[in-house]
């Protein structure tokens, strides 16, 4: 059986409360993912544009409301 493996974690808060745009690093960090690995995503806002996009790329996302109104969104890779 093989190791589970930690999902990654990427934070974009302080890039979308300065105004820069996150997506690059956001795709850099779904690229650098290892098969059946999950990213975990930080966010001040619901990012339901890129839940669409990653679901076509069949990932899951189970979003959560954080204390502070931010947003963390677990992707999970289906069939993982």
């Amino acid at each position: 059986m093989g190791e589970a493996v930690e999902p990654l974690e990427l934070d974009v808060r302080e890039d979308l409360r300065a105004g820069r745009e996150p997506f690059g690093r956001i795709q850099a960090a779904f690229g650098g993912l290892r098969p059946g690995q999950a990213l975990v995503l930080y966010a001040t806002f619901e990012p339901v544009p890129l839940i669409r996009l990653m679901a076509g790329r069949g990932y899951s996302a189970d979003v959560r409301v954080l204390g502070d109104g931010d947003f963390a969104v677990r992707f999970e890779p289906q069939g993982a």
